[in-house]
C-alpha cells in the first residue's frame, strides 16, 4: 500500500511540474553542481524578490513531466544535478538573474537550456535573452527614437519664429527712430 501512496504523491508533483512549465513565461534549468551555500542562498533571495520559483527536481519526475506538452527535446539535458527557475510574468527575468550569476558571482553555475513561452532554447539564447535592455528600458529607447524627429522640428521652427521675432523688432526700432 506504501508504494500506491508514493506513486499517488509523484504523479501529483508531476501534474504540478507540468502545469508550472506550461503556465510559465519563462525558465532556466541549470547545473549547481560547486555551488557553495552562501551563494545558492543569495541567489534564491535575488529570484524570490523577482517573484522567479527556483527548485532542486529530480531529473526522472522532470522527464515525466515534459511529455505531452510539447518539451520533450529537453530530455537530453536532464542528468546530473538540476534546478529550475521558473517566471510566469517576465519571460526574462530568470534568464537574466540566472546569467548575472553565472558570469559574475558563481562561475559554477552552468546554464542548460532554457524555455520561452513553450519553446526549449540553448543556453547561448539564454545569455543572449538575458543581455537584452529590460522593457522599460526598450520602451524609453523607443520614446526617445520616436520624440526626436518632433524635436528637431520643434527646435527648426522656434529658430525661425525667433529669427522672425528679432527681424520684426529691428523693424520697429528702425521706425521708432526715423
Amino acid at each position: 500500500m506504501a508504494n500506491a501512496k508514493v506513486l499517488a504523491q509523484k504523479q501529483a508533483i508531476v501534474a504540478e511540474l507540468a502545469d508550472k512549465l506550461k503556465r510559465a513565461s519563462g525558465g532556466v534549468f541549470v547545473d549547481y553542481t560547486g555551488t557553495n551555500v552562501a551563494k545558492d542562498t543569495e541567489m534564491r533571495r535575488a529570484m524570490r524578490k523577482a517573484g522567479v520559483e527556483y527548485a532542486v527536481i529530480k531529473n526522472t519526475l522532470t522527464r515525466f513531466a515534459t511529455q505531452g506538452i510539447g518539451l520533450e527535446s529537453l530530455d537530453p539535458i536532464l542528468n546530473g544535478p538540476t534546478a529550475l527557475a521558473l517566471s510566469f510574468s517576465d519571460p526574462v527575468a530568470a534568464a537574466k538573474i540566472i546569467n548575472e550569476y553565472a558570469a559574475k558571482r558563481d562561475a559554477t553555475i552552468k546554464i542548460k537550456a532554457g524555455i520561452v513561452e513553450g519553446k526549449v532554447i540553448t543556453p547561448a539564447q539564454v545569455t543572449a535573452l538575458a543581455e537584452l535592455p529590460s522593457k522599460e528600458q526598450l520602451v524609453a529607447q523607443l520614446a526617445g527614437t520616436l520624440i526626436a524627429p518632433v524635436r528637431g522640428l520643434a527646435t527648426v521652427l522656434n529658430a525661425n519664429i525667433s529669427g522672425l521675432a528679432r527681424a520684426l523688432q529691428a523693424v520697429a526700432d528702425q521706425k521708432q527712430g526715423e
